[in-house]
């Protein structure tokens, strides 16, 4: 397979806040705390601290969340005071969902196993943050696959991991290929949350991935402090509102708007903010409602019922898990980025934030057809019309441009300006309008010259734009296209990937078969 790298400014597909994060530009440096190396790390081991009793929960907690599980990792060595992971997290699409979830995971994966390999004093664990407590189902509820979306409808409400799979064996029944790893995954298994981590060991298990639910009593009691504070103090929201606004200053836009509070009250078939009104609080869209006295019983005695928003869940992670570093996406690192001064607040280490991997996989027949038409694989990050247009200007044989007319005109004007204003300085306007209406005449006398030569060649520009749509199937082909696409073609795809991959090189990959 042969790799090729584009930097990822160059291909127009990320905001300015993720860019200048990876160019480590001095004004963002207070919104992170170490920028990820290799060479960071050694550090990063020395000063997270992780309580012993809380990985014995950590190690509980997972050997239950795996009972009946066949080759799963080996959890003891969380147990060990060397012992570190490293984590990413996504919710629970069906079928995997967009081919950058199991990008997230190889990066992961290979993290782990890169810093195993230059830090073997220390054991490094990947782990998979499953977001069961997830509770918006139109976004994992669909995939792509061979160009057609299949969806999966349901009735079921709240947290997304607890809803029943079994639904989906109708929509196993319309794919063009069976496949027997998630027909066991969902008909086999109780929850989406057991079916996800079934599907994910299958995959990822071998490589030690760790899949970890949180929607889980034990680990929630562990967070117990947090919620308390963030219900008696509302601190989060305010916090990230004064990042915000620093951030907006500088002329960015923070991708997360924070709630005054940020925990949702989560029980069966519900998931509902939770409001603070005077000294009470109230569930949304229910009649539940709590004094402080009553809310700090539940606290108490029942943690799994609350459940931390978009704010919180990071901290909740990292209150876990001994964790070194997340691996985001190209939302995440900066949505991360706002919550700096909330593990300030919490003195909890700040992890450091990895961009996933980024990769465009080009099969034979698109890099047969790329070879055809001349066309390097760095152009078709362009828009169709940029694309279209540059393509016709290096294959034509005509000069397209009219750039020496304009000028042959423009010093035209100069001569007739100068000469009309020595006669009535009033007549400049009238001889400047002139020759705007003549040069806007000759722009599209320029456009319909080129669109003329894109008919010429309609035959290669129709080419050109089926690879483009390819490549692209309604954007970026990660964001779209499902792993099966590949995987039934390929079944050694993901090992491909896993080889391609470097979880510290922050450039676009360019696959080509």
């Amino acid at each position: 397979m042969d790799c090729q790298y584009l930097s990822l400014a160059a291909t127009g597909q990320f905001s300015s806040l993720f860019l200048d994060y990876l160019e480590q530009k001095p004004s963002l440096k207070p919104f992170y705390g170490q920028f990820p190396t290799l060479d960071a790390f050694a550090e990063a081991v020395k000063t997270r601290p992780f309580s012993e009793e809380n990985r014995q929960t950590l190690v509980q907690v997972l050997q239950r969340q795996y009972a009946g599980i066949a080759n799963k990792p080996d959890f003891s060595v969380l147990a060990q005071p060397n012992t570190f992971t490293v984590t990413t997290g996504h919710q629970l699409n069906i079928f995997t969902g967009p081919l950058y979830v199991i990008y997230k995971l190889i990066s992961t994966v290979n993290l782990a196993k890169k810093l195993n390999e230059a830090y073997p004093e220390y054991r490094f664990v990947p782990v998979y943050w499953m977001a069961t407590e997830d509770h918006d189902a139109a976004e994992i509820n669909h995939f792509n696959l061979f160009g057609k979306t299949y969806s999966w409808t349901f009735a079921q409400q709240g947290a997304v991991g607890r809803f029943n799979p079994a639904e989906l064996e109708d929509l196993l029944t319309q794919l063009p290929e069976k496949v027997e790893l998630f027909e066991k995954a969902y008909l086999t298994h109780n929850t989406l949350a057991d079916a996800v981590r079934y599907y994910v060991n299958e995959l990822f298990g071998a490589d030690g991935l760790v899949c970890l639910d949180a929607d889980d009593t034990e680990l929630k009691r562990l967070f117990v402090p947090v919620m308390q504070d963030e219900l008696r103090s509302l601190s989060s929201g305010t916090l990230v509102q004064q990042t915000n606004q620093a951030l907006e200053k500088m002329g960015y836009r923070p991708p997360v708007t924070p709630r005054e509070l940020n925990l949702f009250y989560l029980d069966t078939n519900l998931r509902e903010r939770i409001v603070k009104e005077g000294s009470s609080y109230r569930v949304l869209n229910t009649d539940l409602r709590f004094s402080p006295e009553e809310m700090e019983k539940l606290l108490q005695e029942h943690p799994e019922r609350l459940s931390p928003n978009v704010v919180l869940r990071p901290v909740y992670q990292e209150v876990v898990l001994p964790n070194l570093a997340y691996i985001g996406g190209p939302s995440e690192v900066p949505y991360w980025m706002q919550l700096k001064g909330v593990f300030d607040h919490y003195s909890l280490p700040f992890p450091m934030l990895i961009p996933r991997n980024f990769a465009m996989y080009i099969n034979a027949a698109s890099r047969k057809r790329m070879e055809k038409l001349g066309v390097a694989a760095d152009e078709l990050f362009q828009d169709e019309v940029k694309l279209r247009r540059s393509y016709i200007e290096r294959i034509t044989e005509n000069s397209l441009d009219l750039d020496t007319e304009k000028k042959c005109f423009e010093d035209c004007f100069t001569d007739i300006l100068a000469k009309a204003v020595r006669v009535d300085k009033s007549l400049e306007g009238a001889v400047n309008a002139e020759k705007t209406k003549l040069l806007n005449a000759i722009e599209n006398l320029e456009k319909r010259l080129k669109k003329a030569e894109e008919r010429n060649h309609d035959t290669v520009v129709n080419q050109l734009m089926g690879l483009k749509t390819k490549l692209f199937p309604g954007g970026p082909q990660d964001r779209s296209e499902n792993f099966l696409n590949y995987h039934l073609n390929d079944p050694e795809f993901i090992s491909k990937l896993k080889s391609a991959f470097d979880p510290l090189d922050y450039r676009m990959l360019i696959l080509c078969e």
